[in-house]
Protein backbone atom coordinates (compact mmCIF):
# COMPACT_ATOMS: atom_id res chain seq x y z
CA UNK A 1 0.00 0.00 0.00
CA UNK A 2 1.43 3.65 -0.87
CA UNK A 3 0.76 6.28 1.59
CA UNK A 4 -1.22 9.19 -0.23
CA UNK A 5 -1.34 12.10 2.54
CA UNK A 6 -2.67 14.83 -0.23
CA UNK A 7 -6.15 13.21 0.48
CA UNK A 8 -5.79 14.23 3.45
CA UNK A 9 -6.78 18.39 4.26
CA UNK A 10 -3.38 20.27 4.73
CA UNK A 11 -1.78 16.39 4.88
CA UNK A 12 -3.32 15.70 8.19
CA UNK A 13 -1.15 18.47 9.91
CA UNK A 14 -3.36 21.63 9.99
CA UNK A 15 -2.90 21.51 13.40
CA UNK A 16 0.77 23.26 13.23
CA UNK A 17 -1.35 26.40 11.91
CA UNK A 18 -0.87 28.26 14.94
CA UNK A 19 -4.57 29.28 14.59
CA UNK A 20 -5.45 28.84 18.70
CA UNK A 21 -4.71 30.71 21.51
CA UNK A 22 -1.47 31.66 23.14
CA UNK A 23 0.23 29.51 19.97
CA UNK A 24 3.20 30.86 20.81
CA UNK A 25 3.54 28.42 23.32
CA UNK A 26 1.01 25.96 23.12
CA UNK A 27 1.48 23.59 19.73
CA UNK A 28 -1.39 21.68 19.94
CA UNK A 29 -4.34 20.05 22.39
CA UNK A 30 -5.52 16.62 21.78
CA UNK A 31 -7.97 14.44 23.69
CA UNK A 32 -8.09 10.63 23.23
CA UNK A 33 -10.66 8.56 24.25
CA UNK A 34 -9.77 4.65 24.42
CA UNK A 35 -12.74 1.99 23.91
CA UNK A 36 -13.37 -1.55 23.25
CA UNK A 37 -16.20 -3.73 21.82
CA UNK A 38 -18.08 -5.73 23.33
CA UNK A 39 -17.57 -9.36 23.14
CA UNK A 40 -14.07 -9.39 21.73
CA UNK A 41 -10.58 -10.04 23.20
CA UNK A 42 -8.30 -6.88 23.53
CA UNK A 43 -5.82 -6.51 20.54
CA UNK A 44 -2.83 -7.70 22.78
CA UNK A 45 -5.03 -11.11 23.16
CA UNK A 46 -6.83 -11.47 20.32
CA UNK A 47 -5.76 -13.56 16.90
CA UNK A 48 -5.09 -12.14 13.63
CA UNK A 49 -8.53 -13.19 12.29
CA UNK A 50 -10.60 -11.19 15.58
CA UNK A 51 -8.67 -8.01 14.82
CA UNK A 52 -9.55 -8.07 11.07
CA UNK A 53 -13.62 -8.80 12.50
CA UNK A 54 -12.80 -5.91 14.95
CA UNK A 55 -11.93 -3.59 11.99
CA UNK A 56 -14.97 -4.77 9.41
CA UNK A 57 -17.07 -3.70 12.49
CA UNK A 58 -16.02 -0.75 12.92
CA UNK A 59 -15.37 0.10 9.25
CA UNK A 60 -19.34 -0.40 8.95
CA UNK A 61 -19.51 2.44 11.84
CA UNK A 62 -17.38 4.86 10.43
CA UNK A 63 -18.59 4.67 7.15
CA UNK A 64 -22.17 5.13 8.31
CA UNK A 65 -21.38 7.79 11.08
CA UNK A 66 -22.09 11.59 9.13
CA UNK A 67 -18.73 13.11 11.11
CA UNK A 68 -16.37 10.28 10.14
CA UNK A 69 -17.58 9.13 6.71
CA UNK A 70 -15.47 10.66 4.91
CA UNK A 71 -12.70 10.35 6.76
CA UNK A 72 -9.54 8.08 4.87
CA UNK A 73 -8.59 4.57 5.75
CA UNK A 74 -5.31 3.48 6.04
CA UNK A 75 -4.30 0.06 6.75
CA UNK A 76 -1.16 0.75 8.74
CA UNK A 77 -0.32 -3.08 8.78
CA UNK A 78 0.44 -3.01 5.09
CA UNK A 79 2.26 0.16 5.07
CA UNK A 80 5.99 -0.10 5.24
CA UNK A 81 8.45 1.25 8.07
CA UNK A 82 9.09 4.55 6.83
CA UNK A 83 5.34 5.46 5.78
CA UNK A 84 4.83 4.26 9.07
CA UNK A 85 6.86 6.47 11.42
CA UNK A 86 5.98 9.44 8.84
CA UNK A 87 2.37 9.31 9.91
CA UNK A 88 3.72 8.83 13.51
CA UNK A 89 6.01 11.97 13.10
CA UNK A 90 3.01 13.60 12.61
CA UNK A 91 1.36 12.89 15.41
CA UNK A 92 -1.50 11.04 13.48
CA UNK A 93 -0.60 7.70 14.96
CA UNK A 94 0.69 6.35 18.41
CA UNK A 95 4.44 4.57 18.37
CA UNK A 96 2.10 1.33 19.31
CA UNK A 97 0.13 1.17 16.28
CA UNK A 98 2.86 2.23 14.29
CA UNK A 99 4.86 -1.10 15.47
CA UNK A 100 7.94 1.04 15.58
CA UNK A 101 9.75 -1.36 18.28
CA UNK A 102 11.04 -4.15 17.16
CA UNK A 103 9.47 -6.20 20.10
CA UNK A 104 6.15 -5.01 19.74
CA UNK A 105 5.67 -5.23 15.47
CA UNK A 106 2.67 -3.89 13.54
CA UNK A 107 -0.35 -5.73 14.38
CA UNK A 108 -2.18 -7.49 12.27
CA UNK A 109 -5.83 -4.74 11.58
CA UNK A 110 -3.57 -2.23 12.64
CA UNK A 111 -5.51 0.95 10.76
CA UNK A 112 -6.64 4.55 10.76
CA UNK A 113 -9.22 6.48 9.91
CA UNK A 114 -7.93 10.11 9.85
CA UNK A 115 -10.01 13.57 8.77
CA UNK A 116 -10.15 16.96 9.27
CA UNK A 117 -7.94 16.99 12.98
CA UNK A 118 -10.05 13.71 14.01
CA UNK A 119 -8.61 10.11 14.13
CA UNK A 120 -9.54 6.94 14.77
CA UNK A 121 -7.23 4.09 15.53
CA UNK A 122 -7.91 0.64 15.16
CA UNK A 123 -6.18 -2.65 16.81
CA UNK A 124 -3.47 -0.41 18.92
CA UNK A 125 -3.83 -1.30 22.42
CA UNK A 126 -7.33 -0.69 22.82
CA UNK A 127 -9.68 -1.56 20.00
CA UNK A 128 -10.07 2.25 19.31
CA UNK A 129 -8.64 5.40 20.10
CA UNK A 130 -10.26 7.91 19.09
CA UNK A 131 -8.03 11.20 18.61
CA UNK A 132 -9.15 14.85 18.43
CA UNK A 133 -6.08 17.71 17.55
CA UNK A 134 -6.23 20.93 17.76
CA UNK A 135 -3.89 24.08 16.83
CA UNK A 136 -2.79 26.08 19.96
CA UNK A 137 -4.85 25.99 23.51
CA UNK A 138 -7.92 24.42 22.39
CA UNK A 139 -9.18 22.11 24.66
CA UNK A 140 -13.20 23.23 24.44
CA UNK A 141 -13.57 22.16 20.74
CA UNK A 142 -11.21 19.38 21.25
CA UNK A 143 -13.15 17.67 23.67
CA UNK A 144 -16.79 18.89 21.95
CA UNK A 145 -15.45 17.30 18.70
CA UNK A 146 -14.64 13.80 20.95
CA UNK A 147 -18.05 13.62 22.71
CA UNK A 148 -20.20 14.16 18.98
CA UNK A 149 -17.52 10.93 17.57
CA UNK A 150 -18.01 8.96 20.59
CA UNK A 151 -21.64 9.18 20.40
CA UNK A 152 -22.22 8.45 16.78
CA UNK A 153 -19.86 4.97 17.08
CA UNK A 154 -21.50 4.08 20.80
CA UNK A 155 -24.67 4.24 18.87
CA UNK A 156 -23.29 1.62 16.41
CA UNK A 157 -21.06 -0.69 17.79
CA UNK A 158 -21.63 -2.10 21.52
CA UNK A 159 -18.68 -0.70 23.35
CA UNK A 160 -17.73 -2.77 26.47
CA UNK A 161 -18.46 -1.15 29.64
CA UNK A 162 -18.78 -1.86 33.46
CA UNK A 163 -21.67 -0.25 35.75
CA UNK A 164 -19.14 0.28 38.51
CA UNK A 165 -15.93 0.77 36.68
CA UNK A 166 -17.00 2.36 33.50
CA UNK A 167 -15.86 2.10 30.27
CA UNK A 168 -13.29 -1.21 30.18
CA UNK A 169 -9.61 -0.91 28.77
CA UNK A 170 -6.62 -3.02 28.30
CA UNK A 171 -4.40 -0.30 30.97
CA UNK A 172 -6.43 0.01 34.32
CA UNK A 173 -5.43 4.10 34.32
CA UNK A 174 -7.82 4.72 31.45
CA UNK A 175 -10.28 2.56 32.67
CA UNK A 176 -13.80 4.87 33.52
CA UNK A 177 -13.98 7.22 30.96
CA UNK A 178 -11.14 6.17 28.58
CA UNK A 179 -10.19 9.97 28.32
CA UNK A 180 -6.48 11.09 28.07
CA UNK A 181 -6.62 14.95 27.18
CA UNK A 182 -2.92 16.71 26.59
CA UNK A 183 -1.52 19.59 25.36
CA UNK A 184 1.81 20.08 23.91
CA UNK A 185 3.36 22.92 25.29
CA UNK A 186 7.04 24.49 25.07
CA UNK A 187 8.76 25.74 28.73
CA UNK A 188 12.15 27.30 28.08
CA UNK A 189 11.49 29.97 30.40
CA UNK A 190 10.86 27.64 32.96
CA UNK A 191 13.85 25.54 32.10
CA UNK A 192 16.37 28.62 31.86
CA UNK A 193 14.74 30.27 35.37
CA UNK A 194 15.45 26.80 36.26
CA UNK A 195 11.49 26.75 37.97
CA UNK A 196 10.89 23.85 35.60
CA UNK A 197 11.36 20.41 38.29
CA UNK A 198 9.45 22.73 40.55
CA UNK A 199 6.37 23.43 37.94
CA UNK A 200 6.17 19.58 37.22
CA UNK A 201 6.20 18.34 40.70
CA UNK A 202 3.24 20.29 41.42
CA UNK A 203 1.59 18.66 38.40
CA UNK A 204 2.62 15.16 39.56
CA UNK A 205 1.29 16.18 43.25
CA UNK A 206 -2.46 17.00 41.52
CA UNK A 207 -2.68 13.56 39.29
CA UNK A 208 -0.91 14.98 36.31
CA UNK A 209 1.94 14.37 34.24
CA UNK A 210 4.62 15.24 31.69
CA UNK A 211 6.27 13.42 28.85
CA UNK A 212 8.30 14.45 25.64
CA UNK A 213 7.05 15.13 22.10
CA UNK A 214 5.31 11.62 21.14
CA UNK A 215 3.43 10.99 24.10
CA UNK A 216 4.10 7.85 26.62
CA UNK A 217 8.14 6.54 26.64
CA UNK A 218 9.15 9.73 24.66
CA UNK A 219 11.93 11.91 26.17
CA UNK A 220 11.98 15.70 26.72
CA UNK A 221 13.87 17.21 23.80
CA UNK A 222 13.85 20.84 22.59
CA UNK A 223 11.87 21.98 26.47
CA UNK A 224 8.58 20.82 24.76
CA UNK A 225 6.33 18.96 27.22
CA UNK A 226 3.36 17.03 26.72
CA UNK A 227 1.07 17.12 29.79
CA UNK A 228 -2.10 15.61 30.56
CA UNK A 229 -4.12 13.72 32.89
CA UNK A 230 -2.82 10.54 34.31
CA UNK A 231 -6.22 8.44 35.06
CA UNK A 232 -9.36 8.40 34.41
CA UNK A 233 -11.09 6.19 36.81
CA UNK A 234 -13.44 8.00 39.47
CA UNK A 235 -13.68 11.05 37.22
CA UNK A 236 -16.15 12.75 34.78
CA UNK A 237 -14.96 14.03 31.38
CA UNK A 238 -16.42 17.12 32.12
CA UNK A 239 -14.21 17.01 35.50
CA UNK A 240 -10.81 15.85 34.07
CA UNK A 241 -10.91 18.71 31.04
CA UNK A 242 -12.00 21.59 33.23
CA UNK A 243 -9.06 20.30 35.99
CA UNK A 244 -6.58 20.49 32.87
CA UNK A 245 -7.71 23.96 31.86
CA UNK A 246 -6.96 25.20 35.24
CA UNK A 247 -3.49 23.25 35.10
CA UNK A 248 -2.32 24.15 31.77
CA UNK A 249 -3.54 28.40 31.91
CA UNK A 250 -1.66 28.36 35.40
CA UNK A 251 1.46 26.92 33.70
CA UNK A 252 1.25 29.34 30.65
CA UNK A 253 1.08 32.06 32.92
CA UNK A 254 4.06 30.77 34.83
CA UNK A 255 5.85 30.32 31.20
CA UNK A 256 4.78 34.32 30.80
CA UNK A 257 6.31 35.47 33.71
CA UNK A 258 9.58 33.03 33.08
CA UNK A 259 10.14 35.44 30.12
CA UNK A 260 9.67 38.40 31.72
CA UNK A 261 12.33 37.40 34.21
CA UNK A 262 14.73 36.58 31.42
CA UNK A 263 14.30 39.80 29.77
CA UNK A 264 14.85 41.77 32.90
CA UNK A 265 17.35 39.86 34.72
CA UNK A 266 19.37 38.36 31.55
CA UNK A 267 18.85 40.09 28.76
CA UNK A 268 21.67 40.91 26.72
CA UNK A 269 22.78 37.21 27.89
CA UNK A 270 19.78 35.67 26.69
CA UNK A 271 19.34 37.60 23.46
CA UNK A 272 22.60 36.55 22.14
CA UNK A 273 21.71 32.77 23.34
CA UNK A 274 19.20 32.79 20.94
CA UNK A 275 20.62 34.85 18.00
CA UNK A 276 23.74 32.01 18.23
CA UNK A 277 20.41 29.43 18.20
CA UNK A 278 19.01 31.52 14.54
CA UNK A 279 22.27 31.65 13.09
CA UNK A 280 23.38 27.72 13.49
CA UNK A 281 19.95 26.75 11.95
CA UNK A 282 20.43 29.70 9.23
CA UNK A 283 23.81 28.08 7.98
CA UNK A 284 24.86 24.53 9.62
CA UNK A 285 25.54 22.42 6.96
CA UNK A 286 24.52 19.24 8.94
CA UNK A 287 22.58 19.11 12.26
CA UNK A 288 21.20 15.95 14.53
CA UNK A 289 17.05 15.76 15.27
CA UNK A 290 18.39 16.69 18.74
CA UNK A 291 20.14 19.69 17.94
CA UNK A 292 17.64 20.71 15.09
CA UNK A 293 14.94 20.62 17.96
CA UNK A 294 17.05 22.72 20.71
CA UNK A 295 18.40 25.29 18.62
CA UNK A 296 14.67 25.30 16.91
CA UNK A 297 13.60 25.84 20.78
CA UNK A 298 15.41 28.76 21.37
CA UNK A 299 14.48 30.91 18.00
CA UNK A 300 10.90 29.73 19.15
CA UNK A 301 11.68 31.69 22.23
CA UNK A 302 13.21 34.45 20.60
CA UNK A 303 10.12 35.30 18.39
CA UNK A 304 7.81 34.85 21.60
CA UNK A 305 10.06 37.64 23.02
CA UNK A 306 10.06 39.49 19.66
CA UNK A 307 13.30 39.46 19.72
CA UNK A 308 13.40 38.31 15.97
CA UNK A 309 10.46 39.82 13.86
CA UNK A 310 9.14 38.24 10.44
CA UNK A 311 9.30 34.68 11.59
CA UNK A 312 6.10 32.82 11.92
CA UNK A 313 5.21 29.99 14.34
CA UNK A 314 3.76 28.28 11.41
CA UNK A 315 6.71 27.83 9.89
CA UNK A 316 8.66 27.26 13.64
CA UNK A 317 6.10 23.98 13.73
CA UNK A 318 6.25 23.01 10.37
CA UNK A 319 10.22 22.79 10.86
CA UNK A 320 9.57 21.12 13.73
CA UNK A 321 7.74 18.06 12.31
CA UNK A 322 9.04 17.94 8.79
CA UNK A 323 12.84 18.02 9.82
CA UNK A 324 12.86 14.60 11.27
CA UNK A 325 13.83 11.05 9.77
CA UNK A 326 10.88 9.88 7.91
CA UNK A 327 9.94 13.12 6.46
CA UNK A 328 13.29 13.90 5.56
CA UNK A 329 13.35 10.38 3.84
CA UNK A 330 10.04 10.96 1.89
CA UNK A 331 11.12 14.33 0.45
CA UNK A 332 14.05 12.41 -0.92
CA UNK A 333 12.12 9.40 -1.93
CA UNK A 334 14.28 6.95 -0.11
CA UNK A 335 15.32 6.00 3.14
CA UNK A 336 18.15 7.83 4.39
CA UNK A 337 21.16 6.83 6.85
CA UNK A 338 21.81 8.68 9.70
CA UNK A 339 24.61 10.82 8.19
CA UNK A 340 22.18 11.58 5.28
CA UNK A 341 19.30 12.73 7.00
CA UNK A 342 21.81 15.09 8.71
CA UNK A 343 22.66 16.89 6.23
CA UNK A 344 19.09 16.57 4.38
CA UNK A 345 17.65 18.30 7.74
CA UNK A 346 20.47 21.20 7.62
CA UNK A 347 19.33 22.20 4.11
CA UNK A 348 15.65 21.96 4.53
CA UNK A 349 15.68 24.43 7.80
CA UNK A 350 18.70 26.71 5.63
CA UNK A 351 15.75 27.06 3.08
CA UNK A 352 12.73 27.28 5.10
CA UNK A 353 14.38 30.33 7.14
CA UNK A 354 15.85 31.80 3.80
CA UNK A 355 12.22 31.32 2.15
CA UNK A 356 10.80 33.17 5.40
CA UNK A 357 12.79 35.62 6.63
CA UNK A 358 16.00 38.12 5.40
CA UNK A 359 17.98 39.28 8.76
Amino acid sequence: MTLDLSLLPDGGVNWLDASGDHAGIVLSTRVRLARNLEGFAFPGRARDGERLRILARIREAVESSPHLRRNLLVRVDELGSDDRLLLHERHLISKELAGLDAQHPVRSGAAVFLGDGIGVMVNEEDHLRLQTLRSGFNLADAFSDMQRIDEELGERVPFAFHDEFGFLTSCPTNTGTGLRASALIHLPGLVLTKEINKTLAGLQQIGFTYRGLYGEGSEVVGNFFQISNQTTLGRSEEEIIDKLLQVLSTVIAREEEARRVLLRDAGYIIEDKLWRAYGTLRYARSLTFDEAMNFLSGVRLAVGLKLITGLSVYTLNKLLIFSQAAHLSHAEGRTLSESEANLARARYVRQALAAEVDL
